[in-house]
């Protein structure tokens, strides 16, 4: 494991909310252009930590954290948050796509941001990385918002990889997505990950078997275990671990 090239890490990492504390002197390492799921029971930090990858929890008035999170060996905490939103993007639980054509939801990242690019060339690539072009490469003037749930998932996903990220962080992405559209995003993940680094929230454990190469197990704020999932879900070394992925935890 300490072969691969680490891209995110975190170091004595903790979070705060007021007075509570969430997440507990966390040292967790992410590896390029793998897949690392991070499971654990509700409540459990799992999200908060995603969202301080790419500093969305600044956005909460009370949050308030300490230790470091690097990514590619700056400290995120100390960078400028709209950098490092660019570099590393976030698809999240519920498709959110604009109220805007299909086309516009693709090229608004990169336009707010000056990025000079060809968009058609753009909307294309994205929209075939995200496995979603041959459906609707004939609407792209149409509302994102008449897309069903999975196409706005994916659409989600290509407005991220419109901004040319390293890392792509999903929180849930398939929770709110009937099984058929769940499919599509999975096997979408398992192509993503030639090109991006990504870390996903997930509740699914079987999800988590599916398409993670490394998962990390959360209990109360704390890592537990993280290990190559394969070893982590077939022999795990601890028993709270063991515990939760045979259904016998709490």
């Amino acid at each position: 494991m300490n072969q691969e090239n680490i891209v995110l890490k975190t170091k004595d990492f903790n979070i705060f909310y007021g007075e509570k504390q969430a997440i507990f002197n966390m040292n967790l390492d992410i590896c390029e252009k793998k897949v690392t799921a991070i499971i654990g029971p509700s409540g459990c930090g799992k999200s908060t930590l995603l969202r301080s990858f790419n500093r969305m929890n600044d956005f909460v008035p009370s949050f308030n954290c300490n230790g470091a999170i690097e990514f590619e060996k700056k400290n995120i905490l100390k960078l400028d948050p709209m950098e490092v939103r660019t570099r590393i993007g976030m698809v999240f639980q519920k498709p959110n796509p604009f109220p805007k054509s299909i086309y516009n939801n693709i090229i608004w990242g990169p336009k707010i941001h000056g990025h000079k690019v060809n968009y058609d060339e753009l909307v294309e690539d994205s929209l075939k990385k995200a496995a979603l072009w041959d459906e609707v490469k004939d609407r792209l003037n149409e509302s994102a918002l008449e897309l069903s749930g999975g196409q706005q998932q994916r659409l989600c996903i290509a407005r991220t990889i419109a901004m040319k990220p390293e890392v792509i962080l999903m929180d849930e992405p398939c929770s709110a997505l009937d099984p058929k559209s769940t499919i599509k995003i999975e096997d979408l993940i398992d192509d993503l990950k030639n090109d991006y680094t990504i870390v996903i929230v997930t509740h699914n454990m079987q999800q988590a078997a599916r398409v993670s190469d490394y998962t990390a197990f959360f209990y109360e704020g704390e890592l537990i275990e993280f290990d190559y999932t394969d070893k982590l879900f077939t022999k795990p070394s601890n028993k709270q671990t063991e515990d939760y992925i045979t259904g016998r935890f709490g």
